[in-house]
């Protein structure tokens, strides 16, 4: 399964796409944000080919200043077979900038019943790179230059919850884990009925798209501030993780 791509939560509209083109002077302090950030938490029951595997929660919070940090926590069941590959525990430190979500620093850490891997990233946006450390191949430990609107796999989530408009193509640079991709996402035109739980929701469809085929699908209902379904599929379609929104709620 390639590395799980997943959803943190939602902040609140943050201006128009096109105001993530406005060119970035690392050496200043980050303007104040048009739109707050809204500190928030939500959690998921974690299904894994089918069966519920286990909990997941995402969280906004202010951590220091002008800085925010987006997490999201996978914790399977004890014992369960497929525990090494939904347990992993992602977070990304940022700032707003320009209405762009800028990454500051990254943490991924995988655990499992005898290993725990753990891989720090750090955006430097003075020198214009970003370099990652710890568990990660040799191949992924140079660093990485950095463009405007660059993103990590978290932040470029949160994008799309903003983003999100019934027939559009999204675009995002990708940089994370010591390397750089371009993604492009998908949204239905039309709204979906989506079950989870005993709660139904009319959900737009959105669909990560690479190599014609669709990664990872996310659904956005309106009036709820995170996704309600997050959808991980496997190489030939078959589902692999899978996230139900139970709770969300949020913090003072």
């Amino acid at each position: 399964m390639k590395t799980l791509v997943l959803l943190a939560l939602a902040l609140s509209a943050l201006g128009s796409p096109a105001a993530r083109g406005a060119t970035q002077d690392a050496a200043a302090p980050p303007p104040v944000a048009q739109t707050a950030v809204a500190p928030f938490v939500a959690t998921y029951e974690a299904w894994y080919q089918g069966k519920l595997a286990g909990d997941a929660s995402m969280r906004v919070e202010q951590v220091d200043g002008p800085n925010w940090r987006v997490s999201l926590d996978i914790h399977g069941r004890r014992g369960f077979v497929g525990l090494a590959r939904v347990n992993i525990e992602q977070s990304t430190d940022f700032d707003v900038y320009y209405n762009q979500f800028r990454p500051l620093r990254q943490e991924t850490v995988r655990r499992a019943l005898m290993f725990s891997r753990r891989a720090t990233g750090v955006y430097d946006w003075h020198a214009r790179s970003a370099q990652w450390t710890g568990d990660i191949s040799k191949r992924r430990r140079d660093a990485v230059p950095l463009q405007d609107g660059d993103m990590s796999t978290l932040l470029i989530n949160l994008a799309v919850m903003r983003d999100a408009e019934p027939g559009a193509t999204l675009h995002y640079r990708f940089v994370d884990g010591g390397r750089a991709r371009e993604h492009e996402y998908r949204v239905s035109q039309e709204r979906e009925i989506v079950e989870v739980g005993d709660l139904s929701y009319n959900a737009l469809r959105v669909s990560r798209v690479e190599n014609d085929q669709d990664e990872m699908i996310i659904w956005i209902a309106e009036g709820v501030p995170t996704p309600v379904r997050i959808l991980q599929l496997d190489d030939d379609g078959t589902d692999t993780v899978d996230l139900r929104l139970t709770e969300y709620q949020g913090v003072p």
